[in-house]
């Protein structure tokens, strides 16, 4: 894993259908990752209805492709990107999970499988967020009391700030943590 012309750590951000790259979880956590010196891959995708249908195909695909055959060293992915979540679960490749969509039986079905190397944050207001289905995981899964689908608090602009940038200390935490071990 990692850039084999340079040896820095590859990190795939992957965005939701309607929360793209320059939104504020993936465009700092994309910040995090170049100031630590990695490499940060970011595919665009139109999620349409044959996207919808098969998501985990679709994100799997895309993946695919824009890797050409590579591993990342790590995921950080929101929402629909998370689709990649059993992807990433056969390939050992740890993540970052921002609202997975644990209401789709394949996202549910793959995180009871992921170690502590990943971690899955949700709000405590998303109906997609369902921790309950990856009972048994060795995954970190943190509930942001009162945050919804973006991890934002409503009403609360300074709570949703502090609850997000809990989220990149994560992130900042996992991509040192690929830096130390190389």
């Amino acid at each position: 894993m990692g850039n084999e012309v340079d040896g820095r750590p590859r990190v795939l951000l992957l965005a939701g259908s309607g929360y793209g790259q320059q939104a504020p979880l993936l465009w700092w956590s994309r910040e995090i990752a170049v100031v630590a010196g990695c490499e940060v891959i970011a595919p665009g995708w139109q999620v349409d209805d044959t996207a919808g249908a098969d998501p985990v195909g679709f994100v799997g695909a895309a993946v695919a492709a824009e890797l050409g055959g590579q591993l990342p060293d790590l995921v950080v992915a929101k929402s629909f990107g998370c689709f990649a979540l059993p992807w990433a679960i056969r390939h050992e490749v740890p993540g970052v999970w921002l609202t997975p969509v644990l209401t789709h039986d394949d996202v549910a079905a793959a995180l009871p499988a992921a170690t502590d190397a990943h971690d899955a944050i949700g709000g405590g207001d998303d109906p997609l967020w369902r921790p309950e289905r990856a009972s048994g995981t060795a995954a970190r899964l943190q509930t942001v009391a009162g945050a919804d689908h973006s991890l934002h608090v409503p009403g609360d602009w300074r709570r949703s700030q502090r609850s997000q940038a809990d989220v990149f200390d994560v992130v900042e935490r996992r991509i040192a943590a690929l830096r130390a071990g190389r």
